[in-house]
């Protein structure tokens, strides 16, 4: 058995909302998915699911069960400069650890926390 790829599923307050966050703030293209309450959202090789769920428990009530990805990528500093200038709150400062990863952490606009990272040269 192989994992082919990764796709996440979120229930998001406000789809509207979220896709412009997701294409205007992340770079994702936004996709009709054959259902008005949901949308697709792609970049590279990562895939995000989102329903509109008006009712769910808002993500920002999780605490650190609000966190649903980590992404690794090729340009982590060009990355954290691009979020940050389009107005992304950061969670968690851009940081070497000692496991190995530069990274740091975002809130979306929907409340979710999102990790991005690149493996430490």
């Amino acid at each position: 058995m192989t994992i082919l790829h990764t796709t996440f599923v979120l229930a998001v307050p406000d789809l509207q909302r979220s896709m412009a966050f997701y294409r205007d703030v992340l770079g994702f293209d936004i996709r009709e998915i054959g259902n008005p309450g949901w949308r697709m959202y792609v970049r590279d090789a990562c895939r995000i699911m989102a329903g509109e769920c008006a009712d769910a428990i808002p993500p920002a009530q999780l605490g650190d069960h609000s966190y649903f990805g980590y992404l690794v990528v090729d340009d982590i500093d060009a990355l954290h400069a691009a979020v940050t200038a389009a107005g992304a709150e950061i969670v968690k400062a851009l940081a070497c650890e000692p496991w190995g990863m530069r990274e740091f952490g975002i809130r979306t606009v929907d409340g979710h926390r999102l990790m991005f990272g690149q493996e430490s040269t």
